[in-house]
């Protein structure tokens, strides 16, 4: 993926990408939402390349939940799609915050709650992705209404949303962080199903720990 040359920054490179592909929609056989979306992920993944394999990972999570919630097909792309570009606005955010080893202050926090607007807005601009963007800027709420940037509660927050919520959580913590060492599975599923009701969707957990248990097994096997 290419992107366009004569771009300004990556929303600019999202638009111009977008429409073109539009343009050419029946070239092809991608459709121009995920054409869109491996442009934006090349732009994320050249800012910082150790975020490829964490949205890699968090997509193919959600993708996972959401089939065995039986979702229509189109539904669970969209949530795959909002899986891999849920940290988009990141771009926005210094990399000294981003890999702090210590607390943040509180105008470091600014920034970081900030990201979900800047993602669904750098998401937007693709006018085939924009439904993708309405999932983006609530991965950060929280079941018990807590959360950022709306502060919605329980089924006021996309079913989408919800599930990359629960799958982000999983991957950061089973990955490592600079301020945190990498946890077990089972640690992991422990922690999630700790905060289930208060940060995660209940049902949302539970899903996903069957995901997750079924993966091991064929693995294992």
């Amino acid at each position: 993926i290419e992107l366009p040359a004569e771009a300004s920054d990556v929303a600019e490179a999202l638009r111009i990408a977008d429409q073109r592909m539009y343009a050419q929609k029946h070239a092809g056989r991608m459709s121009a939402g995920r054409q869109s979306k491996d442009v934006l992920l090349r732009a994320l993944t050249e800012r910082s390349p150790d975020l490829g394999g964490h949205l890699a990972g968090v997509a193919e999570l959600a993708e996972r939940t959401a089939r065995r919630l039986g979702l229509p097909a189109e539904e669970v792309e969209r949530i795959r799609h909002a899986g891999e570009l849920h940290d988009a606005g990141k771009v926005a955010i210094p990399d000294g915050i981003l890999a702090k080893p210590g607390p943040l202050t509180e105008d470091e926090w600014g920034f970081v709650r900030r990201h979900p607007l800047i993602g669904e807005r750098i998401v937007r601009s693709a006018p085939s992705l924009s439904r993708v963007a309405e999932l983006v800027r609530s991965t950060h709420e929280r079941f018990d209404g807590a959360g950022y940037p709306d502060r919605l509660q329980a089924d006021a927050i996309p079913l989408g949303s919800r599930i990359v919520a629960v799958c982000d959580a999983f991957d950061a913590m089973t990955s490592g962080r600079p301020y945190a060492a990498a946890r077990t599975p089972g640690e992991a599923l422990d922690e999630l199903r700790r905060c289930a009701g208060t940060q995660f969707d209940p049902a949302v957990v539970e899903t996903f720990r069957a995901v997750v248990a079924e993966h091991t097994l064929r693995s294992a096997a």
